[in-house]
């Protein structure tokens, strides 16, 4: 496993462990595919990468929501 993954599963398990909110596990899910952007191999890539990253949690729930009516 690696690093990143590791850390996501630690942050997953003391959220759920202690609480955390869905909107608290959604933005540590963005912070690890942020740090998954920094290795994408080019420019554009990146970019792409970060504007999915860049996505509110208001934005994904509305995008969810619509998706499944």
């Amino acid at each position: 496993m690696n690093p990143t993954t590791w850390m996501m599963v630690i942050t997953f398990t003391l959220c759920l462990t202690t609480g955390c909110s869905s909107e608290q596990l959604y933005a540590a899910g963005r912070n690890a595919q942020r740090t998954e952007c920094l290795k994408q191999p080019d420019q554009e890539r990146q970019s792409r990468c970060f504007k999915d990253a860049g996505i509110s949690y208001d934005q994904y729930k509305r995008a969810t929501e619509s998706a499944t009516q």
